[in-house]
């Protein structure tokens, strides 16, 4: 049976299940922009719901059957399974079913250009800086990223038919349902395993991906990831690559780590220099997103200088290494990160802020991530003076009994690092506020409801003073 399509669809009924998500949110946004008449559902109240709710959304909290009647056509993240009782209604009623990424994919479609970013992680900061950069440049993108940009006011953009840009996430697949005429590869590591089994299946996937490209389509690569030059060695497609030397074919020269960790580069392609960069986001890391974002604008034609020059007023998106205020002196910070490797990169970065302390706030994601990535888990948190880890955040799973975050604090600390075991947001908030200092960093990490841990404190305020 074929995929039903969108455009089939224009000013009827589009039912969204999970519509707070991140992805779905942003394509919510973008169908009620194109004149859908968009409902949706989700489990829980959040501030993408709000956002489309204010929009005129209406939006239903908790998953039902009697949500999806009347509904044209269905459209649901890989997460929500059949049995779902909005999709299995749908499925007993004849209503047609669109998987979110299909949905993103054929969205795309007509654009002349299309630029995904892939990667295990960084693909929500370099999606943003290239869609800043190509808006500054007057290229005009439409834009779908998985988090909120300020230069978009959102997440999606409605551009011309010159250029679509998209992340492309590589769970369950969901990037091979993408029209790339530009593929980007940051990096490729072990996540997803409860999907894909092993790094060998991801590997697989992300070749899957690349070989979307047409003929005359381009491959950019993170030069410095044996992963990503494997996949380069077997595709027949053109390629570029970035990285820190002059063998990749974007590289920095004159490299200088300013105050607070940004960086400061001249940008080289293949010898020549091209532009000047100055970041205003920290990290050693955003070098690598910086030039990819670049490598993508030089193709599509864009004014290197006028590209530079965004990127120096790029602030990066939020929940990204995002300053959500001060509290008793404490500087707070909240990134998304939700790997090892993300949250290693998130602590470097906040280890450059000049901090009296850093405080780690993690919340696990997922129970399968968890137990299949435990061992790095155990020491990604080790430059942070301090560890605190909450409960897993179970988002699409049930509880299997056999993992649990008191686990990870025992052998975080069998391997010399300072963690403690605070289970729920107000376990976490009471711990810090006992101990921490002013001129202390707190940063928590994941991709689940932590953020709110920041509101709640955020509006706690100051602790109040004991009285003499």
């Amino acid at each position: 049976m074929s995929t039903p399509q969108i455009r089939d669809f224009k000013g009827k009924r589009v039912h969204m299940i999970g519509i707070g998500g991140s992805s779905m949110s942003g394509l919510a946004g973008m169908l009620v922009q194109q004149g859908y008449h968009v409902t949706g559902s989700d489990k829980s109240h959040s501030h993408a719901v709000e956002r489309l709710e204010a929009q005129g959304v209406a939006i239903a909290i908790g998953h039902d059957e009697k949500n999806v009647q009347g509904a044209d056509v269905l459209v649901y993240s890989a997460a929500i399974k059949p049995n779902n009782p909005e999709r299995a209604w749908a499925f007993a009623h004849g209503i047609p079913q669109i998987e979110r990424a299909e949905l993103l994919g054929q969205v795309m479609e007509g654009h002349r250009d299309a630029v995904c970013v892939s990667g295990t992680h960084g693909k929500t900061t370099t999606t943003s800086m290239l869609s800043q950069m190509l808006m500054d440049c007057g290229l005009d993108p439409a834009v779908h990223i998985g988090g909120r940009l300020d230069a978009l006011g959102g997440s999606t953009r409605i551009g011309s038919e010159r250029v679509f840009v998209a992340e492309a996430c590589e769970y369950a697949g969901s990037f091979l349902h993408m029209h790339p005429t530009i593929a980007v590869v940051l990096n490729i590591e072990e996540d997803h395993l409860d999907y894909y089994g092993d790094i060998q299946h991801i590997e697989e996937a992300f070749y899957n991906f690349c070989s979307l490209l047409p003929e005359d389509g381009l491959v950019v690569g993170w030069g410095d990831d044996p992963r990503v030059q494997k996949l380069l060695r077997r595709l027949d497609r053109r390629h570029e690559t970035f990285g820190f030397t002059a063998d990749s074919d974007w590289y920095p020269e004159n490299l200088v780590m300013g105050d607070l960790g940004r960086a400061q580069f001249d940008v080289m392609y293949r010898g020549e220099k091209r532009c000047h960069a100055a970041l205003s986001v920290p990290g050693r890391i955003q070098v690598g997103n910086a030039l990819a974002a670049l490598a993508c604008a030089h193709a599509l034609g864009a004014d290197m200088e006028k590209a530079a020059d965004s990127l120096n007023h790029f602030i990066g998106a939020h929940r990204r290494f995002e300053h959500t205020g001060d509290i008793d002196g404490v500087h707070m910070y909240h990134d998304y990160g939700h790997n090892p490797t993300e949250m290693r990169n998130a602590i470097a970065i906040a280890k450059e802020q000049h901090a009296n302390h850093v405080w780690a706030v993690m919340q696990p994601h997922t129970y399968s991530r968890v137990k299949t990535l435990f061992d790095s888990y155990l020491t990604c948190t080790e430059a942070a003076d301090y560890t605190l880890v909450t409960d897993i955040c179970a988002a699409r799973e049930v509880d299997p009994g056999d993992i649990n975050s008191q686990m990870l604090v025992d052998g975080m600390r069998a391997h010399g690092v300072d963690a403690v075991l605070t289970p729920s947001f107000d376990d976490t908030e009471a711990y810090l506020r006992a101990h921490w200092q002013p001129g202390d960093l707190v940063l928590t990490m994941g991709c689940g409801d932590i953020n709110l841990l920041n509101e709640q404190m955020q509006q706690h305020g100051d602790t109040p003073k004991a009285q003499a």
